[in-house]
């Protein structure tokens, strides 16, 4: 344990302790061994107190809560450590900063819960303690299942979603049956009864030509969860809304999931990317503002592609959803949609790409196409658009192999931004031989990475070659580089936009494990927000304790980050390894300590 000099946000002097603290899961047993990874020697560190406790080596960070200042500075004692009643401060979804914009946001769209993000000024620059108690997360598969109570602290989806089993408390944890609000008796039944009624009772989702699914409110992942055995990738999302911590749930899961709502603006992932968008009771009006959600789910969907609706307006007749299923039947026959399945709450429509019908449908006035922008560009703040798509613009829909064959789909999208096939299959080459290195590195055992997220994916070799792994990735594409997210998605794999001058959508504790492949070089010189110390703060945000971080870039920045990593409190080594031109270059393995305020 380390004791650590603080300041409170009065500036009153108290002393507290960082803890080091690792938990190692047994193997075939639910419960881990709480002592600590490290009893590091009090003579390692000076203290200013004789209140410290006997043998904690003592830390002089200090607990303030701290906003961003210009010019921008690391104090010498080391990174400020934000109170612990902010554990959870995610800065683009935050309510005390959304509460003050409340009089500009169109409520009507819900645009309260799109990513509302403070200027750098208005960010706190501290680092976000683990709440009371936490504990390393339950290792996978098993915490598919469940989870440690103190790591997602929250009680109200057990309570009111409880009777529809999304999560029930079991001593000190929480236990996730599989069920959701459309399939409480379990998601497996649920995914086969999609499979029939695609297939005319004659398959399941995969030999109906599913393989990439979106998920809109899903709830704590569970139905993400049971499509994974199919070999099915899933892009699940919700807002941060009344069903509180839904997403840190599901990430705490193991399960690939972020912060999104389909408000006013297109979501962060490339057109003609699913082959199927989900919705289960997701509580959005796709029936409203002349059916714009729709056409977002119609630039999303693949040709051939499903929309399966599970809510009262399917099935139920009183009220107003009579009316409101009549203005769904309207909007999706105006986009060439066609109904193919309604049964058991559930209805199910296929976008056929019958040009034919949208021509004539437009001529009539019914639908309306886009202008011919450039919709290769990342989706990011990109307004909704109140049209669909036009044929010609969209890639050849030609069908693509399934999974895992699909891992190694060259698109025609890399052609036009440069990149051979030669070259393709050479970056492929280049990340197997990495990952290998990787993990010699890491010298941990393959079950302790689960959630892992490539900051600066490029084509997708990182995560194909992570594909042998018990893990999923995240594949960011910085908004400010080419579109290499649809070849990804063409690669059977999920990702999503971002602008990493802006905080990340998601939890804090998130990941095990985060690369970032010359990210630093490319936003350097970018201005406030996206500095090299706002991006480490970031990195630790999202980063779980005893995290790893693998970063390759240009030698300075390598140095900066190197003098900076321990007073992030993070362990840093520096190696070696071949590059892409068959030279040797450094190579930072950064791992977050495992510490908390007691």
């Amino acid at each position: 344990m380390w004791s650590v000099k603080l300041d409170s946000k009065l500036g009153q002097m108290v002393m507290v302790a960082l803890v080091l603290m690792a938990t190692s899961f047994y193997i075939g047993t639910l419960f881990g061994n709480n002592a600590p990874l490290l009893n590091l020697p009090q003579s390692s560190f000076s203290s200013s107190s004789d209140d410290s406790s006997p043998g904690l080596p003592v830390f002089t960070n200090k607990i303030t809560q701290m906003y961003r200042i210009t010019p921008l500075s690391i104090p010498d004692m080391g990174m400020n450590v934000c109170p612990l009643g902010l554990n959870e401060y995610i800065p683009c979804h935050d309510a005390s900063y959304v509460k003050v914009l409340l009089p500009s946001l169109d409520l009507s769209r819900k645009e309260d819960l799109e990513r509302n993000c403070p200027p750098p000024e208005k960010r706190l620059f501290c680092l976000v303690p683990p709440p009371k108690d936490y504990k390393l997360p339950i290792r996978w598969p098993t915490s598919r299942d469940y989870v440690w109570r103190s790591n997602v602290n929250h009680t109200h989806l057990a309570e009111v979603k409880g009777g529809q089993n999304w999560v029930h408390k079991q001593d000190h944890l929480w236990w996730f049956p599989g069920g959701g609000t459309h399939f409480k008796h379990g998601a497996s039944e649920y995914i086969q009864r999609l499979g029939n009624m695609t297939t005319n009772e004659t398959g399941d989702l995969r030999s109906a030509g599913v393989f990439q699914v979106l998920d809109i409110g899903c709830g704590v992942a569970s139905f993400s969860a049971y499509l994974l055995p199919l070999d099915i990738q899933t892009m699940s999302f919700a807002p941060k809304d009344g069903h509180e911590n839904q997403i840190q749930f599901a990430l705490e899961r193991g399960i690939g999931a972020m912060i999104a709502a389909l408000s006013t603006k297109q979501l962060p992932y490339p057109t003609n990317s699913f082959e199927m968008v989900h919705c289960s009771r997701c509580r959005v009006d796709f029936h409203a503002n002349d059916g714009i959600l729709l056409k977002e789910i119609d630039r999303l969907l693949r040709y051939n592609g499903y929309f399966v609706y599970s809510a009262p307006p399917a099935y139920r007749k009183d009220k107003d959803y009579p009316i409101i299923w009549s203005k769904l039947m309207n909007l999706t026959t105006a986009m060439c949609w066609k109904l193919i399945a309604q049964k058991v709450q559930t209805a199910i429509w296929i976008k056929q790409g019958d040009q034919a019908c949208v021509k004539q449908n437009v001529e009539q006035g019914l639908i309306e196409v886009c202008d011919d922008d450039d919709d290769s560009k990342p989706s990011w703040y990109t307004p909704l658009k109140n049209c669909i798509i036009r044929s010609s613009r969209l890639s050849d829909p030609h069908q693509l192999p399934p999974r895992p064959e699909r891992l190694s789909v060259y698109s025609e999208s890399l052609g036009r931004i440069g990149m051979s096939r030669e070259q393709f299959a050479a970056d492929n080459l280049f990340w197997k031989h990495q990952v290998r290195h990787y993990w010699r590195l890491m010298d941990v055992n393959e079950t302790e990475i689960r959630n892992v997220l490539d900051m600066n994916a490029l084509y997708g070799g990182f995560a194909v070659a992570l594909s042998d792994f018990p893990v999923w990735v995240m594949n960011v594409v910085p908004s400010s580089m080419d579109n290499t997210l649809s070849a990804i998605y063409n690669r059977g794999l999920t990702g999503a936009f971002h602008d990493w001058c802006e905080p990340f959508s998601t939890y804090p504790r998130s990941y095990d494990f985060l690369h970032a492949y010359y990210l630093f070089s490319h936003y350097k010189g970018r201005g406030e927000g996206c500095l090299l110390e706002d991006i480490m703060l970031e990195m630790d945000r999202i980063l779980r304790p005893q995290g790893f971080i693998f970063i390759r870039d240009e030698g300075s920045i390598i140095s900066r980050i190197q003098d900076s990593a321990p007073k992030f409190l993070w362990d840093v080594n520096s190696y070696q390894l071949e590059n892409k031109k068959h030279e040797m270059e450094t190579i930072l393995v950064c791992r977050k300590k495992f510490w908390a305020i007691i």
